[in-house]
């Protein structure tokens, strides 16, 4: 099985897909975390020297790794579906799950994080409704499951996701 979720800054990318690698007892790889072992930088300095198409370039070549693992979950980062290559490796090689959250949830999950290059020093409402008008679309486009990432623990929410992807199993019959 090979799961990537996607979804806005703050979804709960990251730590909804520990829980659900566990549940399904799979490894769990967040591709940010993965760029900068990579680079040897963390994102905002890759940011600031490559600026965000160079950014986007190492996260591509990631996607494309990524794809070919067996047994994994990998949490994506907020602008992964951009790139129409990113959207059809994903879609063709794996079951993909969109984290969607409401505005004001990933307002409050965001602002004062120094991590998220796009959203520092800027009004973080403002930029996450720029994002989402953006972006929702093509998230839509990509999933193969949707599920709402607000309220409740992080561990349950892994518990619905993994019982939503058993009823899906992408390519079977």
């Amino acid at each position: 099985m090979r799961v990537f979720l996607v979804g806005p800054p703050g979804a709960g990318k990251s730590t909804v897909g520990r829980h659900l690698a566990a549940h399904l007892q799979a490894t769990f790889f967040d591709l940010d975390e993965v760029i900068q072992e990579r680079a040897g930088a963390d994102i905002p300095w890759i940011f600031d020297v490559e600026g965000e198409s160079g950014f986007r370039d190492r996260e591509s070549a990631v996607v494309k790794d990524f794809a070919s693992r067996d047994n994994v979950v990998i949490a994506t980062g907020g602008g992964v579906v951009l790139r129409p290559e990113n959207r059809i490796v994903m879609s063709n090689a794996s079951t993909v799950v969109y984290l969607e959250a409401s505005l004001s949830t990933l307002v409050s999950r965001t602002e004062g994080k120094t991590k998220r290059p796009l959203l520092v020093g800027k009004d973080v409402r403002k930029v996450l409704q720029e994002i989402m008008a953006v972006r929702e679309p093509l998230y839509r486009e990509v999933a193969d499951v949707t599920v709402a990432s607000t309220g409740g623990s992080a561990k349950k929410l892994a518990g619905v996701i993994a019982e939503k992807l058993t009823a899906f199993k992408k390519g079977e019959p």
